[in-house]
């Protein structure tokens, strides 16, 4: 049997999606009030993140389609992400790091494509 990502809950702050409160937003903060139901973990509030929704280890990281998500910022990194993939590892997206210069994005997107990964925002 395949190993497959765990479904969790929306975990919300209190209030969101009430009508008269339109400026809560769809986001996650840890509660902290003394007086706030969700911290002291009221069932009727919804669920709150904890570490029993963890994926396996072998399953951090993945993407929905099975690859796996590596941030390059140098040479050294784009090379580890190629062997991984040539080592018969899971097939590898990379993701050029936002301070990389426009030529250093260009030269590291088209090596990647050479080697057959792809690049989520070449």
């Amino acid at each position: 049997m395949a190993l497959r990502k765990k479904s969790h809950p929306k975990f919300n702050v209190p209030n969101y999606g009430a009508k008269s409160r339109k400026r809560v937003q769809a986001r996650w903060r840890k509660q902290r009030g003394i007086d706030n139901k969700k911290r002291i973990k009221k069932s009727f509030m919804g669920a709150e993140p904890t570490i029993g929704y963890a994926n396996p280890m072998e399953l951090r990281g993945v993407r929905a389609d099975g690859a796996v998500a590596v941030v390059v910022h140098n040479v050294d990194e784009l090379q580890g992400a190629i062997r991984s993939a040539e080592n018969g590892g899971r097939k590898t997206d990379v993701t050029l790091a936002s301070a990389l210069s426009r030529k250093k994005r260009a030269a590291f997107a088209t090596v990647a494509r050479q080697h057959g990964i792809r690049v989520t925002n070449g």
